[in-house]
């Protein structure tokens, strides 16, 4: 953990910083924030804002949902986004996350080293008519993989806790692709019925792991962060 000022995290608030040097920073996102600011005054406030009024120099690579939690990087300067755009874009970065489901998953086994990872295979569009919603779409969505596991059961009876990897990188693709299996994450305000909605008062989805080639080493780092339910 890198030591703030106390005049810094308050400017950062709720925010964590979990990693920074010269080249990148790693921020642990609460849930119910932007990542970055949408349209309007009262959508000002942000994860980007607060860190950009302490590191000016700080740049979005890429974003979570507001509703979701967990890590986010940004790069100090164009060279670096451009470098860490560029190894999200050819999948040279790794994300994990957990998520509490609906009922209990099951599905067939992959034939790999563990036997226990499983694959969901739909393309996803953006619904237009219900947006931001998206949807599976055979015909016009774009391909899209997630693989999961199951962890144990939830915090909720008649629930379950998965450990969730992105393969590509669609809008609201994890949300999507469990409510397509038939196990929508709790409290999801866009895609859980009314029971799974009911059980959290928050979005359970977050973005615990995530590792990546430092711009400046090459060297993979790694950087984890807690599970809040």
């Amino acid at each position: 953990m890198t030591h703030l000022l106390p005049s810094q995290q308050e400017t950062l608030g709720d925010v964590r910083l979990v990693h920074a040097d010269d080249t990148l920073l790693v921020l642990d996102k609460p849930a119910d924030l932007l990542s970055v600011p949408g349209r309007g005054a009262d959508r000002a406030d942000c994860l980007a804002s607060r860190v950009q009024h302490v590191w000016p120099d700080a740049l979005v690579v890429h974003r979570l949902d507001m509703a979701t939690s967990g890590l986010l990087v940004m790069a100090r300067g164009l060279e670096v986004q451009r470098n860490l755009s560029h190894a999200f874009a050819h999948r040279l970065t790794h994300k994990r996350y957990q998520a509490v489901v609906w009922g209990t998953p099951s599905g067939q086994h992959e034939s790999s080293d563990d036997p226990d990872w499983q694959t969901i295979d739909l393309p996803l569009i953006v619904d237009w008519p219900n947006r931001p919603r998206s949807k599976v779409c055979h015909t016009t969505g774009k391909p899209s993989t997630t693989r999961w596991k199951v962890l144990g059961a939830g915090p909720v009876a008649g629930t379950t806790r998965l450990l969730l990897e992105p393969v590509t990188g669609r809008s609201h693709q994890l949300r999507v692709h469990l409510l397509a299996l038939g196990h929508p994450i709790l409290g999801d305000n866009l895609y859980a019925h009314t029971e799974a909605l009911a059980a959290s008062p928050r979005l359970l989805l977050h973005a615990a792991e995530l590792s990546l080639p430092h711009p400046k080493t090459g060297q993979t780092q790694h950087w984890k962060s807690p599970i809040p339910f």
